[in-house]
């Protein structure tokens, strides 16, 4: 059985990707919360984290998203290394390197226990 590891308010968990969704960057609460080292994280893709209880639906509905240039926000489940789990309040966006080339960054907080409840009812629905 998995278990919940729970993020601080203090943390902040920042990731960037191509516009493939392969990380090329990964900050030290990333690393730290999901149990990767950073040199694992980079060049695999986004979805490594991904647990297996969030819907398709909701990652489908993010790239649309974030594909369009809109911003994404969403309560997320994700998994650890040792396939402990962890949730999280993500926003998702759009952006572009100096030469003009497509990227995404994700920043992730500590979700509200009132979100996780409402994420864990919405997603038994989707799935």
């Amino acid at each position: 059985m998995s278990i919940e590891i729970k993020i601080n308010k203090n943390t902040m968990i920042v990731s960037e990707t191509d516009e493939k969704g392969t990380i090329i960057y990964a900050n030290d609460d990333f690393c730290t919360i999901a149990g990767y080292k950073k040199e694992e994280l980079i060049g695999q893709p986004h979805n490594i984290v991904r647990h297996q209880d969030m819907p398709k639906v909701a990652f489908e509905d993010l790239w649309k998203t974030i594909q369009s240039g809109k911003v994404w926000n969403g309560i997320v489940k994700n998994k650890t290394k040792s396939g402990d789990f962890y949730w999280v309040n993500a926003t998702a966006y759009q952006s572009k390197t100096q030469d003009g080339k497509l990227r995404y960054i994700s920043v992730r907080v500590c979700p509200t226990e009132d979100e996780i409840k409402s994420a864990e009812a919405l997603y038994k629905t989707l799935n």
